[in-house]
């Protein structure tokens, strides 16, 4: 078997196993997932509430942008508190209140030590206790927990109302002041939240940790890591270590036979190809990236400024008509838009080159296909504002505004929308590749695993439509993992990876057959630990041991391919010295270098910060989850999604020298500025997070007590340093971009000599001169 069959088989052995662990172990998802009790009652038959009840309540929440307002299980935004985590620990304290006041006469805080201890001991015991029955799905509570809850849910309905006496928490949750205007709708939303609190803190039926692993720290309640936390961290490590000592070994023995790299063509290869309309049609695609762009850095220091301000811009109440929750979703939606139109962009203009002629009526599809992008994404973020205003229908609202969840934001009917434009987008990609992929020559690997990536990204983001408005949370979370996961932090980067490699041999700087070969092998190695590893996000979502144990080991893997990117930067950045010629793209290959680096520091170091179980249990929902995300969505995907956008912009007009000036300016500024947003703010604060959520617990790493102290305060200031820096820096590629246009992006041309100048020339030359 040649090597390159072997490749391809490691490559199909990899897909068939992952997605064999991923479907398995999902359907233990399904199978272990925390009840939803058709009814909740106390023991003397009171009712509390009903399924129905706890599901409309999570409808609420989706409706008022979900996990864009503070989050659930860990997940969502990090300005207003947990609710689960908060809300357990409200109850708790209230229980112990109630059971102090009616049996002693006095409040908890005042009671002897000896006697607080009885009652926290009995708090445990009640609040563990699985009092579910499976056979009449009846959740039975105590009289006195039940007064626990219509407490906890009085103050909820106040902070989600117009209560005046909690104004000032809404402004430290960034909240409006009437979240939700309907009181029934505010009654369905507590209930929701005591149900997602509820299988925090009962235990599994025979075993001795709650629904969601003892998520979150609350010692009040006996919430502490389980052994099987700790155990599986270890073991992950071990795993990380043994893949790291594997990786560097197999490198170094491909580095003493490999074969050397071609003579560097005298004049640009990309040179000779023929602009296609199609090809010229996604000039329109850059522009949109950079607008997109734009926007979505001006809404993200919005978002940020809100933490220290509530819903005011420097004392304007600007809250009142972009809430907090609207300019967090439009923030991640138009990122996720921007990066993937670049990549759409990428796909559209090679897909000619490679396959070597311009289908039929290509430049009309690639015009269609634009005008879908526009459509869906005006249309949901328009709906994703009128649903947080609660200005539609709440049946409604799943589809046409806010689907509540994170990265997956927008309405139903939009995202099908966008999965038809995914599709005519793979149709195009694949008409424009098919001589390519028939034609037996050393491009026909290449361009196989760059039209089968293209066809993961058309057909996986599908998988968020598994689920609906009214699915279980737990359910909901492993499909939704499937498109935030797979979907863009797994097929996007094979498919970016192919799009580099295709350009680099195309360019002549590699060999064809090394970077299929590459590409082959960096895509399985990936994959092993990135398709299993998609459970590492679920540590905490209601699912059982088993996806723990599955998450922790796979998931360390996804590191060990980052740690030899340090090398592969600096080849790449070799690379431009290869040939003059190569300077032209200069900057799209240091943009590609930066890709490197983002990927160990962002995705590797800080990736694996929060990875191992036992971390993640204190982290979850702390300021050092952005800190990775943001270090990986921008600096791996977008400085990608940007790189690629330079390269289609070069060839799209590739006359005359660019003025590297504002690119410099650009790559050093938003590079630069993301590091000081990380290393003067989010970092910091996460940190500092971390170590209260261990002594303390989550609900008071995450509360306005602590959030809004003076210290925590000055730390959020500090990242308008760093906004700034990277501000200016977007600004200064948005003015070079526009210059293309305008031709201020150009260096001017050397003028020629008109004859009677050179006849001059000539005799001042003669003279001696």
């Amino acid at each position: 078997m040649t090597m390159d069959r072997k490749l391809w088989t490691t490559l199909a052995l990899v897909l068939i196993g992952t997605f064999s662990i991923l479907g398995f172990f999902g359907r233990e998802v399904y199978r272990q997932a925390p009840p939803l009790p058709e009814r909740v009652v106390t023991e003397t038959g009171r009712l509390l509430m009903t399924r129905d009840d706890i599901l409309h309540g999570q409808q609420v929440w989706q409706s008022v942008g979900g996990q864009q307002i503070g989050s659930i299980w860990g997940h969502g935004a990090y300005q207003a508190p947990d609710w689960s985590a908060d809300w357990l620990h409200r109850e708790a304290t209230g229980l112990l209140e109630i059971w102090s006041e009616g049996e002693h006469g006095t409040p908890y805080a005042d009671l002897p030590p000896e006697r607080q201890a009885v009652l926290r001991a009995r708090l445990q015991t009640e609040m563990r206790a699985n009092r579910y029955d499976p056979e009449t799905r009846t959740l039975t509570v105590s009289e006195a927990r039940a007064e626990a809850i219509a407490r906890t849910a009085r103050h909820y309905a106040g902070v989600f109302g117009a209560d005046p006496t909690l104004g000032s928490l809404r402004e430290a949750y960034a909240m409006q002041e009437v979240t939700v205007a309907e009181a029934s709708s505010r009654d369905t939303l507590t209930h929701f939240f005591f149900w997602t609190a509820w299988a925090c803190t009962t235990e599994r039926p025979d075993s001795a940790t709650t629904y969601s692993n003892n998520w979150p720290h609350e010692e009040l309640v006996g919430n502490v890591p389980s052994s099987a936390n700790i155990l599986w961290s270890l073991i992950s490590i071990v795993i990380l270590l043994l893949g790291i000592g594997a990786i560097v070994a197999y490198h170094f023995s491909r580095e003493e036979g490999a074969e050397a790299e071609p003579s560097t063509p005298h004049r640009d290869p990309l040179g000779s190809i023929v602009l296609t309309p199609s090809m010229r049609a996604t000039g329109k695609y850059c522009a949109i990236v950079i607008l997109l762009f734009g926007v979505q850095v001006l809404l993200g220091g919005l978002t940020a400024h809100y933490t220290v301000e509530g819903q005011s811009l420097f004392g304007f109440p600007i809250g009142e008509y972009l809430p907090y929750s609207v300019t967090r979703t439009w923030h991640l939606q138009t990122a996720l838009f921007w990066i993937a139109t670049a990549f759409l962009a990428a796909g559209l203009f090679l897909a000619p080159a490679i396959g070597g002629r311009e289908p039929r009526f290509q430049r009309a599809g690639v015009n269609l296909l634009f005008g879908a992008l526009l459509v869906v994404v005006v249309g949901s973020l328009a709906g994703e504002w009128f649903a947080v205003q609660q200005l539609i229908a709440l049946d409604w609202s799943f589809w046409l505004g806010h689907q509540g969840y994170e990265y997956v934001e927008l309405g139903r009917v939009w995202q099908i929308g966008l999965f038809c434009a995914l599709i005519l987008w793979l149709v195009l990609m694949l008409r424009g590749l098919w001589p390519a992929l028939i034609r037996h020559s050393e491009h026909r690997q290449i361009s196989l695993l760059f039209a089968g990536s293209a066809a993961a990204i058309g057909l996986f983001y599908g998988a968020g439509f598994f689920y609906d408005a009214r699915t279980h949370l737990t359910i909901m979370e492993y499909w939704r993992w499937w498109v935030v996961h797979l979907w863009v932090e797994g097929f996007m980067e094979v498919f970016a990876t192919a799009a580099i490699a295709i350009l680099f041999s195309r360019l002549g700087l590699v060999q064809t057959r090394n970077a299929s070969r590459a590409v082959l092998l960096s895509t399985s190695i990936f994959l092993v630990g990135g398709i299993p590893g998609t459970f590492h996000h679920l540590y905490f979502s209601g699912t059982p041991v088993s996806i723990m144990a599955i998450g922790a080991c796979f998931s360390a893997l996804e590191v060990v391919p980052l740690v030899l990117v340090g090398v592969e930067a600096l080849k790449t950045l070799r690379l431009q010295e290869r040939a003059s010629w190569v300077e032209r793209y200069r900057w799209p290959i240091r943009f590609f270098v930066g890709v490197s680096f983002w990927n160990l520091v962002g995705a590797g170091v800080f990736g694996f910060l929060i990875n191992p179980p036992v971390a993640l249990y204190y982290m979850q929902g702390l300021n050092t989850t952005p800190v990775h995300a943001h270090t990986a969505l921008f600096g791996v995907y977008g400085l990608l999604a940007l790189g690629l956008v330079l390269v289609v912009l070069r060839r799209l007009q590739p006359e005359g020298a660019w003025r590297e000036g504002p690119l410099a300016f650009a790559f050093w500024g938003m590079n630069g500025g993301l590091a000081l947003m990380v290393c003067l703010s989010l970092l910091p604060i996460g940190l500092l997070q971390t170590q209260v959520s261990i002594e303390h617990g989550l609900w008071f790493a995450r509360s306005a007590d602590f959030l809004q102290q003076p210290f925590i305060q000055n730390l959020r200031w500090l990242r308008l340093v760093g906004d700034t820096v990277f501000l200016g820096g977007v600004a200064s590629l948005a003015w070079f971009v526009l210059g293309l246009r305008t031709g201020w992006s150009f260096l001017p041309e050397e003028q020629p000599l008109d004859a009677t100048a050179e006849e001059g020339l000539i005799r001042l030359h003669g003279a001696g001169m």
